[in-house]
């Protein structure tokens, strides 16, 4: 049983560091959009994607350890901290109880650091669409219709280099 115990421990404490390595990564690519380094922003969002791939993988591995922990205590494969931990040997309890705790915390901060980022990433891509604006006014916006394509109405008469000159 501590063999499970521990296991899930260890996977408790990952999945805790990897969540702060996302934090990280998040805050690297708000900083990236406020001093404005758009050469630097398409490898933080690979990061940020390739970040998630190992949180998901490592969330994997901990739902295994905690399945394991659960059948070993005799309860169903999907119980919950809240149902496992009151069942694990004493001195685990407040460390399990601890490491939960602490994961759900970085997990809301990742969250709110992900929206704060969209809201951020929006506000740059609106003022870029006003920049466009104002160098090609009068041009609207293209729009792909149904089936993918330009409608042949929404498409400029003249190329880019001629617009420009």
């Amino acid at each position: 049983m501590n063999d499970l115990t521990h296991n899930l421990v260890e996977a408790l404490r990952e999945e805790l560091k990897q969540y702060g390595e996302m934090l990280a990564v998040l805050d690297q690519q708000q900083d990236t959009v406020v001093q404005r380094q758009a050469n630097d922003l398409l490898q933080n969002v690979a990061s940020i994607n390739a970040q998630a791939d190992v949180i998901a993988a490592v969330r994997r591995e901990r739902e295994q350890h905690q399945r394991n922990v659960a059948r070993q205590l005799g309860l169903n494969d999907d119980a919950s901290f809240a149902v496992l931990t009151p069942c694990l040997p004493e001195h685990y309890r407040p460390l399990v109880s601890a490491l939960v705790a602490e994961n759900n915390d970085l997990l809301v901060r990742v969250h709110h650091r992900t929206q704060q980022n969209h809201l951020l990433l929006s506000h740059a891509v609106e003022l870029m669409q006003q920049l466009i604006n104002a160098i090609f006014p009068g041009g609207g916006p293209q729009t792909y219709d149904k089936s993918g394509r330009f409608p042949s109405g929404n498409r400029s008469q003249y190329s880019l280099y001629e617009s420009v000159g």
